[in-house]
């Protein structure tokens, strides 16, 4: 595969998996805007509404987007040469490192921070019910930083195209 092909592939992927993981992130802030942690009662009763809420809400796609969308980003910056030089900020590359940054950042927590504790919130690990009360909490903190973060991630991308000069040497 030549290199147009390959990028071009590479950013439509890195487009679409995107939208998904961060489409995932906004969809949760508009849906639960005042959100309520779940109560005991919640994870006693497995046939509890709001827990089948979560649960149907957790089926994985937008945790496989999120490597699918970083690891193209990577291949991309890889295939051009500019890994090292976005990562360390150096001139023009500085916006679009700074986004890489950031997008580690939050696959870094949603694979180490949210999932963990969301896999005791759903039951899919074994906790008591204070644990999982805990957890459930630690997911929304953690879920709302993403949806935070995401906002400079898209700036720095944006800008990386479109007024990446302005960051140069």
């Amino acid at each position: 595969m030549d290199g147009a092909t390959f990028d071009l592939l590479a950013r439509w992927l890195h487009f679409l998996a995107g939208i998904i993981w961060v489409g995932h992130n906004y969809s949760s802030v508009v849906q639960r805007p005042t959100w309520q942690p779940l109560n005991a009662a919640d994870l006693r009763d497995p046939d509890s509404p709001r827990l089948r809420a979560v649960i149907n809400r957790e089926h994985g796609t937008f945790r496989w987007a999120a490597v699918v969308a970083w690891a193209a980003g990577i291949a991309m910056l890889a295939q051009r040469g500019w890994l090292l030089p976005a990562f360390t900020l150096q001139g023009t590359l500085a916006p679009l490192g700074l986004g890489a940054w950031i997008g580690t950042l939050m696959l870094a927590n949603l694979w180490l921070v949210l999932w963990p504790h969301q896999k005791k919130v759903l039951g899919l690990v074994p906790a008591s019910i204070e644990e999982r009360l805990r957890c459930s909490r630690i997911t929304h903190l953690s879920s709302r930083t993403n949806t935070m973060l995401s906002v400079p991630l898209l700036f720095f991308m944006a800008a990386g195209s479109h007024g990446g000069h302005l960051f140069g040497a």
